[in-house]
Parts: C-alpha cells; structure tokens; sequence
C-alpha cells in the first residue's frame, strides 16, 4: 500500500464512494435474492460483474485522488483472456490497450461485430518499425514512439490522405538501461522536429515509473513528466493534453501528479480466487 497522509486520507474515502455505487445494484427493486443456507460456499461472481466491481473501486480512487480530473482507463488486454474481452466491454471498459503487434487481430475479432467499433484501441508496448504495417491505421492512439528515428518512419508511411496518427512520445525520466525512451535533455528538440512530421499528432508524453519505486520516487517521476510536458507545450505553442502514466502498481501517485491515462493490468483481470480489494 502507498503511504502519504494524501493517499490514507484517499484509501478513507473510498470505501464511502464505492458503497453508495454499489447500493442500487443490491436492492434493485422487483428481485428478491433466494435464501442460502449459512453453511453453503458464497459462489464466485460473475466474470462481468466481478470486473465491474472492480473498475468501479479503481474509478472510485481515481475521483478522491483527484476530484473532477478525467483520466481515462486503458486496460491492457494481454492480462485478459480473448473469450472474456467481449464481458470486459460490457463492464465498462471503453478503452482497450494492446502490448503486441501480431495479437491485435485476434483480439479484435474475440469481440462481437457490435462491440469492435464500440472501443478505443492503444498500443502500449514496444513499437518496432517492422510492425508498423500492422499498427498503422488501426490504433486510436500509439503511447510508445521512442525515438526520432520512428517517428520519421511513422510519417513516411501514414497514408497522406487518411487522419493522422496521434501520437505520444515515450519518456525515460528514471535513466533506466532496461527502457527505451528519450531522455529528458534530448525531449525538447525532438518534440519539435517530431511535432512538424507530417502524418502525426503529437499530443503528449508516456513515461514508466521503476518497478521498484516507493511512492515518492515514483511521483518524482510522474511529477518531473508532468513538468517537461508543461515545458513543451511553452516551447510547440500548441496543447499536450494527454500524459499516459500509471499502471496497476502506481495508478494512483500518477494520478495525484496528473495523469490523464492510465495503463492497468492486473488489478481489472488477476484471477477471482486471487481477488482482494484494490
């Protein structure tokens, strides 16, 4: 658990916000629940209800953390079953987030044909330039451009007539070797050659905290992405609204520094016998 008296006071709250949404649910009227005997197992939930109990505990973090700020969910698929994508969209999830390239499609046809157009699809994994092909006009938006040299590449190939692909640029605030990104001193004027490709729409930064990172290191870097974002709109001229920080681990110090996306896992899609609240 993160500390912080910030984050207690949040964790205090949520369990009030959380129990006024799920009131209605419980005393719908009209349906009486049959009595069980006291020594019966409680059957799991449902997977689509499960998930959305879920996404509505970290929806309800998400507003103590930070009241009236909209930060979309993008749950990253390859935690999901592809026979359970179809519940997940139901439960609420309008945004989808996809790690790999060649399981796009597959992914995409699990859905039914009435859910397919119903979502937002992210790629939020590694992007090399052999897979663009596959990536290129089928992702809302690509979280992971990480150098200069890709994003000549996704420009070269973006179709001149078609929308152009947004865009954000993967930031490596921490330095760390195992992760690819530009580093703080070289963000500014890439950010600029990048913003006059034709083909793209830059409109903000990614960035990963360590996977080791107590809470106060991990907001030091959400905190310091927040800050070269506000350093490049000042230097472009023009907006950066979205900033994709966060994922199952630190959503919430991401958050209380301004994320207005982020990334989860494994708190929406862990098993059911492994569930706990969080």
């Amino acid at each position: 658990p993160w500390g912080g008296p910030r984050l207690h006071y949040i964790e205090e709250k949520i369990e009030e916000k959380i129990e006024e949404k799920m009131k209605g649910k419980r005393s719908t009227p009209g349906r009486r629940r049959s009595p069980t005997p006291m020594d019966a197992p409680t059957p799991l939930p449902d997977w689509q209800g499960l998930l959305a109990e879920r996404l509505a505990r970290v929806r309800a973090r998400v507003d103590a953390a930070s009241p009236g700020q909209a930060v979309a969910i993008v749950a990253a698929v390859k935690y999901c079953a592809p026979e359970q994508l179809a519940d997940a969209v139901r439960a609420g999830l309008a945004a989808l987030g996809e790690n790999r390239a060649q399981d796009f499609a597959a992914h995409r046809e699990a859905l039914p044909p009435e859910l397919r157009d119903a979502v937002a699809w992210h790629f939020i994994g590694h992007l090399q330039t052999n897979k663009l092909n596959k990536v290129l006009g089928a992702f809302d938006l690509l979280h992971g451009v990480d150098s200069l040299r890709l994003a000549e590449a996704i420009a070269q190939r973006v179709t001149p007539d078609g929308p152009p692909q947004r865009v954000l640029l993967q930031v490596n605030v921490a330095g760390e070797a195992s992760k690819s990104g530009f580093a703080p001193a070289e963000l500014p004027e890439a950010a600029e050659r990048i913003a006059q490709l034709p083909g793209l729409a830059l409109e903000g930064l990614m960035a990963m905290a360590p996977a080791d990172a107590d809470e106060g290191a991990a907001r030091a870097v959400f905190r310091q992405t927040r800050q070269l974002r506000d350093g490049l709109e000042q230097r472009l001229g023009k907006p950066l609204p979205r900033l994709s920080m966060g994922m199952s681990r630190d959503y919430l110090p991401a958050v209380l520094e301004g994320a207005t996306i982020i990334r989860l896992g494994s708190v929406l899609f862990r098993p059911a016998e492994n569930d706990t609240h969080g």
